[in-house]
């Protein structure tokens, strides 16, 4: 990040005194009490993340009747094929499918196609790439709840679909025979936000109280689909779904596996690749080294590499693919620098805070890695963002990311309406979204979209605000609340604890023409800071927005304030 714009404003979360004080009364550490007060907790009863606590499958609409449909599957030895998405959810929601249905002896296959030559969604394309393994039964994970014509395309060579997603359906529902998606019209589970991943293993646990009911297990042990927590938090953590309070069980429960050493061979090797220890395993670590290394290959190169790696019992197997990731990430690394480079460039030439969007292309883009390129500038310079890179011939594919004040796919959704034809094909949700159109389009999407923008959003949408928890208590900002605050569940939707204070600066150095190092103090008290990617000296005294990070080095442990913003006093 390099100077933020004056358009950032820090604001102070506000903490219900009621609801903190019942938190510490019931037993909660003072400092979390405060911060899960902040977050909407009541009652400690909310912070069980005990696997009793967690939603009746009953709720999932369609869970119930895709647990008989794939009973009477495996009763009748059909063969099923699992059609997956090539991100971190869709891999993990696969690898839970291929794991527990084999598990329940069911004849089980994958496919994952090659995003740029099949595009997203289970497509005639992919339906008729799926039919040459000859399967009964095609269940589609993390996508399908969009596709329309694949699904028909399946009815007609004869080939039964089941849909489990966790999108945004369009007008039109496909003509599957199931469809489980809590977005779907007419579903009442609680938990909208539940990733790919956390629908296919809801479905698992449904199909095995179906399979129970049957007697399947009366013969032989019950398959323990606990033993799956660690991909079901890989996977929700990795998607940046809201973590409601469904979600944070389920990532509890994975970490709690992790923390114990019970996972999947792949990833303790995925852990061994990345360099971090899975015994203090935190959703940093899910969503920031596991997570970036299976994308790579959806990214770079082909997604089963990254299922192998997830799938496979061999240590030894699951540590040469892991390394295989981990190069692809690194690969991934250095594109995604030089398009950074490329884009301030043009960044340069501009003055975003004049722009209600950003569509950004140029032609050597990597088509696998602008996802992460719109993040990153939309992160910078909090503006909706689409970068695009070439497509099929003619075409170009983006991939975009918002702020919070703007959804989406509703906004692709008004150009697509204000302009029929334009956009050969769009999906995705608020935060995120994907779409294809014409190269000679780019000029007339870019404007059109810019004005669709500038009629949603207003100034203070389009004003960077960094919500902190507040002044925290020198005596609190120590390597053990550190330590406790890594411990816990924190995400999207249920963010990580900043804080904000003013504090003298003592020392400050630029570390290799990128980082701030900071000595900075408070009353009596000295801490060591850093603000990555920021290159500039700070005045003597700042207000900064920070979070408390244990720091390793040779052997020795500290806290250190990992410096969000800051700005003069």
């Amino acid at each position: 990040m390099t100077k933020l714009s004056p358009m950032t404003r820090i604001v102070t979360r506000r903490t219900p005194h009621a609801a903190q004080q019942r938190l510490e009364y019931e037993g909660v550490h003072p400092l979390l009490a405060r911060l899960y007060a902040a977050r909407g907790i009541g009652r400690a009863e909310e912070l069980d993340t005990s696997l009793a606590a967690l939603l009746d499958p009953a709720q999932l609409k369609g869970a119930a009747e895709a647990a008989t449909l794939l009973a009477d599957a495996i009763a009748a030895k059909r063969r099923l094929l699992i059609v997956a998405d090539y991100d971190c959810d869709g891999a993990t929601a696969c690898a839970v499918g291929v794991r527990a249905l084999s598990a329940f002896g069911a004849d089980v296959s994958y496919l994952v196609p090659n995003r740029f030559d099949y595009g997203y969604g289970l497509t005639p394309e992919v339906v008729r790439l799926a039919a040459e393994r000859k399967p009964d039964i095609i269940i589609t994970v993390d996508n399908g709840i969009a596709s329309v014509e694949g699904v028909a395309e399946a009815k007609r060579l004869g080939i039964g679909t089941l849909i489990t997603d966790h999108h945004l359906p369009g007008d039109e529902l496909p003509a599957a025979d199931c469809i489980v998606n809590p977005n779907q019209p007419g579903c009442g589970f609680p938990s909208k936000s539940i990733a790919g991943v956390g629908v296919m293993f809801y479905v698992m646990l449904a199909l095995r109280a179906e399979l129970r009911k049957r007697g399947a297990f009366n013969a032989s042990p019950e398959p323990n689909l606990a033993a799956l927590l660690d991909l079901v938090a890989l996977g929700t953590v990795a998607d940046v779904v809201k973590l409601d309070r469904n979600n944070r069980i389920l990532v509890a429960q994975g970490l709690a596996r992790l923390r114990q050493g019970k996972m999947q061979p792949g990833l303790r090797a995925l852990f061994r690749v990345a360099g971090r220890e899975s015994d203090r395993a935190s959703t940093f670590d899910l969503g920031f080294a596991l997570g970036p290394r299976l994308n790579a290959a959806g990214r770079l190169s082909d997604m089963s590499l990254g299922i192998e790696c997830l799938i496979t019992d061999d240590l030894g197997r699951a540590l040469n693919i892991a390394q295989q990731l981990d190069q692809l990430n690194r690969e991934r690394r250095v594109i995604e620098t030089d398009m950074q480079e490329q884009a301030q460039a043009f960044l340069a030439t501009i003055d975003a805070t004049e722009r209600a969007s950003l569509s950004l292309y140029d032609p050597a883009w990597h088509q696998g890695v602008i996802g992460i390129l719109a993040s990153r500038v939309k992160d910078k310079l909090h503006r909706p963002v689409i970068a695009f890179a070439r497509g099929n011939e003619g075409e170009l594919k983006g991939s975009g990311r918002s702020i919070a004040g703007l959804h989406l796919r509703d906004a692709l959704d008004l150009v697509s309406k204000r302009a029929p034809g334009l956009l050969l094909r769009f999906g995705g949700h608020a935060a995120a979204a994907g779409l294809t159109l014409r190269e000679e389009d780019l000029a007339r999407f870019e404007a059109l979209f810019e004005e669709t923008v500038r009629g949603l959003v207003g100034p203070a949408e389009l004003t960077r605000t960094l919500e902190t928890d507040g002044p925290l208590e020198a005596g609190w900002m120590s390597l053990e609340s550190a330590r406790m605050l890594e411990g816990e569940i924190w995400g999207q939707g249920f963010p990580a604890p900043m804080f904000s204070d003013e504090f003298q600066v003592d020392k400050q150095r630029i570390l290799k023409d990128r980082h701030l190092k900071l000595t900075l103090r408070k009353g009596a008290a000295r801490f060591e800071a850093i603000q990555f990617n920021f290159a500039e000296s700070a005045p003597p005294v700042v207000r900064a927005a920070y979070r408390l990070a244990v720091n390793e080095f040779n052997g020795l442990a500290s806290v250190q304030l990992v410096l969000e913003h800051i700005e003069p006093a």
